[in-house]
């Protein structure tokens, strides 16, 4: 069985650092990866890598087989990207930018397609609505159909509950878990509560290397913990 995601020796340089360095991992299908670290660890400069919106240094991504680099657009249509930035244009109206993404993506039938997808996150009714009205947690909301336009089957997610009051974040956790079929995730976080309680697989960086890869089954909790402590260097709550 193919790979959902394979990750080879990856580095990325930026003049003499190296911001991720020499990282390797295989996700199967329907796998959801927590990636943990401090600052500065290349968390996010990992998640770009995997995304597409930044090339390797060195190193290979396959996304389901397909190379990132030999085929990166054929790859990105596999790929959907949630964040704290939205990446909608708030001045368009959540139908408008919905529908500027699926023609960009060459969805078929794509009315029918946003439709759907703003009922699905609860935002239908608002959906003539001009984004810059919206608050965080319907911004957000808005920018999960976006990042599913495209029915991906990988689904990168960097800080996503990052300004979410606690009603947002149930919400927000509701949508991820009615959408988890059939799709890989890989999620930056620093909140290890929420990181763990999703993950089934995870990933610690420290100075842009991986310190422990495990499936979440293979370690408890508390062991993983002690571990991120002790390979870190930070406290947890």
């Amino acid at each position: 069985m193919t790979a959902a995601l394979t990750v080879d020796h990856l580095t990325k340089s930026f003049g003499g650092r190296k911001a991720v360095d020499d990282v390797s991992f295989t996700l199967p299908e329907g796998a959801f990866l927590s990636v943990f670290g401090p600052n500065g660890a290349g968390k996010t400069t990992l998640l770009r890598m995997l995304a597409t919106l930044s090339r390797p240094t060195e190193g290979t991504i396959e996304v389901g087989g397909i190379s990132l680099k030999e085929e990166p657009d054929r790859a990105r249509e596999s790929i959907g990207l949630i964040s704290h930035n939205p990446m909608l244009y708030p001045d368009l109206t959540a139908e408008e930018n919905l529908l500027l993404y699926a023609k960009l993506y060459g969805v078929e039938n794509p009315q029918k397609r946003v439709i759907e997808l703003l009922d699905a996150v609860g935002l239908k009714h608002r959906r003539l609505d001009r984004v810059r009205t919206f608050s965080r947690g319907m911004t957000q909301r808005t920018s999960i159909a976006r990042a599913l336009i495209n029915d991906p089957s990988l689904v990168l997610l960097d800080e996503p509950y990052s300004g979410l009051d606690p009603h947002a974040i149930e919400i927000f956790d509701e949508l991820i878990e009615s959408v988890r079929e059939n799709r890989t995730f890989v999620m930056v976080s620093h909140d290890l509560d929420k990181g763990l309680a999703l993950a089934s697989h995870v990933l610690v960086l420290a100075k842009g290397r991986v310190v422990a890869f495990a499936e979440k089954g293979d370690l408890a909790d508390d062991e993983f913990r002690a571990l991120y402590r002790s390979t870190v260097g930070l406290g947890v709550a």
